[in-house]
């Protein structure tokens, strides 16, 4: 029924997991990448990528690829790879629009024997349950019958160039036995790193949101322990290079949790145990410990600016670092915005640093301005937030270089040695 060579891609939403996944598809067979966003589209014909994850080679060896914002353009392939994102609400519940929408679009174009694969982070049973019936509403078509879908999650991590879509396993699975072969062999083709085939798309969904939910709750563990840590005057940093010594101690650092997967895939998790009437006990309190670092991070450097008679009130902060995670552009669900709010409520004057950020992006997200360059001999507490190369590079002298005389340096990511700076988690 599906002839591998004749299959036509067409990748729905060009962020960090759509671009890189057409790129790769398109040095192969006919590809085409869709956004809504006009904008980006442009950018892209152009060969700039504002995520940073393609350069503007590696964009043009994508010969067969091609960039569209006209969803009649849809219209002309036969595989649809959705990979929009699943943020969540303000009250920590799935906010599935995004993805329900995507549907819609493709529904309308789904003809006979058409494949819909899906790679957006989901709850187990989201695209059977929630997006199999908006295909077939949509295209009047049967599922199973007519059309059939896959998943295979997306495993990018944003500013690594070390672990690449090509160089990560794929997890793939299909509506039928049939379809799963099918969807496995399309992304061998372009994963040099192996596939493995999940036996079912529940499976596949429930694969990847348990990735990213044990290592929230490893991260909450560390964090607690250094909470526990910093009332016994032990430094954390030390503790865990001492336990690394042991060959089966799984390594994790305490610190600020965001993005659009770690912190946010938990709570699909728990959105569908709730459905079922289960209470999920362990994900949501550690949840809850890294949902309010940025209180506990704020509340500690208060306290030791108190006992360098450093008053808070009109005092000046600098904050280096607003993306989620270090060497990333990526500002969604960042938790500096939080330890940011929290400081300025405290009537603290706080400069936000970050050369990985356009200034026009943190104001449309969060109406806030960067500073450009820190000022010499300005600040009286600087928190290294995000772990930047950049910042790395600039060494002690020269961050120190922006505090005054009598400061402090509240180093989150342990870029400086223990006895250079006055506060580490």
């Amino acid at each position: 029924m599906f002839d591998l060579e004749n299959i036509k891609i067409c990748i729905i939403g060009l962020g960090y997991v759509g671009l890189p996944l057409a790129v790769e598809f398109g040095k192969r067979r006919k590809t085409l990448g869709f956004d809504i966003n006009e904008k980006r589209i442009k950018d892209l014909r152009n060969g700039i990528d504002k995520t940073l994850e393609n350069s503007k080679e590696e964009i043009s060896e994508a010969v067969h690829l091609k960039f569209t914002s006209f969803e009649r353009d849809l219209y002309e392939f036969n595989c649809y790879i959705l990979t929009v994102p699943t943020p969540i609400d303000k009250f920590n519940n799935p906010d599935l629009n995004p993805i329900k929408n995507a549907t819609k679009q493709v529904g309308k174009y789904l003809k006979k024997d058409d494949l819909v694969i899906y790679e957006s982070t989901v709850y187990p049973g989201c695209t059977e349950e929630v997006c199999v019936p908006i295909l077939e509403k949509e295209s009047k078509l049967n599922f199973n019958r007519d059309f059939f879908c896959g998943y295979s999650p997306e495993r990018i991590n944003p500013g690594d160039k070390n672990h690449k879509i090509t160089d990560i396993k794929k997890i793939t699975s299909g509506s039928t036995e049939y379809i799963s072969d099918v969807v496995n062999n399309l992304y061998k083709e372009i994963i040099p790193a192996g596939t493995h085939k999940a036996k079912s798309i529940k499976i596949a969904e429930a694969a990847k949101i348990i990735e990213n939910t044990q290592r929230d709750l490893n991260i909450a563990l560390i964090n607690e322990l250094s909470m526990f840590f910093s009332e016994l005057d032990i430094d954390t940093e030390s503790v865990l290079k001492a336990a690394e010594t042991k060959w089966n101690f799984n390594s994790y650092r305490p610190g600020l949790v965001g993005g659009h997967c770690i912190s946010v895939d938990p709570y699909y998790l728990t959105h569908k145990a709730k459905q079922i009437n289960f209470k999920p006990e362990i994900i949501l309190s550690g949840r809850k410990i890294n949902d309010n670092m940025p209180n506990y991070i704020a509340k500690k450097l208060i306290q030791c600016m108190k006992t360098k008679n450093i008053n808070i009130e009109n005092s000046k902060i600098l904050i280096m670092g607003l993306s989620f995670k270090e060497n990333c552009n990526d500002i969604r669900n960042t938790q500096v915005i939080n330890l940011y709010r929290n400081l300025i409520n405290k009537s603290s004057k706080v400069d936000i640093y970050d050369p990985m950020i356009k200034e026009k992006d943190v104001h449309s997200m969060y109406n806030i301005k960067l500073i450009n360059i820190p000022n010499k001999d300005f600040y009286d507490a600087i928190i290294i937030a995000v772990a930047h190369n950049i910042f790395r590079d600039l060494g002690l002298k020269k961050i120190k270089s922006f505090c005054k005389e009598k400061s402090i340096i509240y180093d989150l990511k342990y870029l400086l040695k223990e006895e250079d700076s006055d506060l580490r988690l």
